[in-house]
């Protein structure tokens, strides 16, 4: 299994410059990392906004890409060409710490799959595609916290390859949460070229999109409950002062469930922060929160952003996922959204 863990050494790079070291930086807005198990084989050129290419040649393990620090679950948009002879990986890829993840969706490859041994926890249907889950471990490997760490790595693997399109970041964290995979604090998200004992090239844009499906996760073949369709009212949506927040049941399962919500801001400027008050009818118990904190009084849960979404540009949208158990009926929350 390839493993891209990248040397965290702050540099910075202008337009059209060729990193060929391990680095990371910022480069025309934009997070940059490059990792080489063997300098001199693989290149990246760091192009304008979030463009970049790369050709690699016979090289061991390489991973290369422009994106984010810390990533979110916006939803992720890219074009441009992958070419590869061998196995290689064009991933939307990232780290997270407490817990140390490394995790992967996984759009397009070359001649090797990288769930081959894996045991799949279930799928997800998003973006046009199914996209197959699984989990594996790595111990005494590189990662972002030196190179003997041991670790988990989540994977989501696209059926139908594409090289370009709009990854839903959110519908894999919420799905990846319901197979029992819970992520971390976000640590950097790239779109990554990577190369494993083979050759090729790579020329990648990557922007933040608006989202491109609806997520619809399936359950882990070992789960003990089946899911049943989701109950009437299992969206719903709110506006408040500045921004907009919006309620999805993505998975139901009878006992519990697995709710998304998407911010959105109304106002003509970026927000510094929001909050979501969610009022329940019934009595719905948060159980975990990702991408956002939260304290539940009663019926009310009131969550507010993490340190890496709360800044929202005009028109734009975040959101968080959570977990949670029921018993009864499950009617949607009523929302209400600020932004400061």
């Amino acid at each position: 299994m390839a493993v891209a863990a990248v040397l965290v050494i702050p540099t910075s790079a202008n337009a059209d410059t060729t990193v060929s070291s391990n680095s990371t930086g910022t480069n025309n807005g934009y997070f940059y990392s490059f990792w080489s198990q063997n300098s001199g084989q693989a290149a990246m050129t760091l192009g304008s906004g979030g463009q970049y290419s790369t050709t690699w040649n016979n090289v061991t393990n390489f991973v290369a890409g422009k994106g984010w620090n810390p990533g979110t679950t916006d939803a992720v948009t890219y074009s441009g060409t992958f070419n590869c002879n061998g196995n290689c990986y064009l991933s939307l890829y990232g780290w997270t710490t407490n817990p140390l993840i490394e995790y992967y969706i996984v759009d397009n490859y070359g001649n090797y799959n990288p769930s081959s041994g894996a045991t799949k926890l279930g799928s997800v249907v998003s973006d046009g595609s199914t996209y197959d889950l699984y989990s594996t471990q790595r111990t005494d490997a590189p990662s972002i916290e030196g190179d003997h760490s041991n670790f988990t790595q989540f994977w989501a693997i696209r059926q139908s390859k594409r090289t370009g399109g709009t990854i839903t970041v959110s519908n894999f964290f919420t799905a990846w949460a319901k197979a029992g995979l819970n992520l971390g604090t976000p640590n950097y998200e790239i779109l990554a070229t990577e190369g494993y004992g083979s050759s090729g090239s790579s020329n990648i844009t990557v922007s933040h999109g608006t989202g491109g499906g609806t997520g619809s996760p399936s359950p882990s073949p070992s789960a003990s409950a089946s899911p049943s369709p989701s109950p009437s009212g299992s969206t719903g949506g709110g506006t408040g002062s500045g921004c907009t927040a919006t309620f999805a049941n993505a998975s139901d399962w009878g006992s519990g469930f697995t709710g998304a919500v998407t911010v959105k801001n109304n106002g003509s400027t970026a927000t510094k922060g929001w909050k979501v008050t969610m009022t329940y009818a019934g009595n719905q118990t948060v159980t975990n929160l990702w991408s956002g904190s939260y304290s539940q009084s009663g019926k009310v849960v009131t969550v507010t952003n993490a340190a890496y979404n709360g800044a929202v540009p005009a028109g734009g949208s975040t959101g968080f996922g959570f977990n949670a158990d029921y018993s009864g009926a499950n009617a949607a929350p009523t929302l209400a959204c600020t932004a400061s």
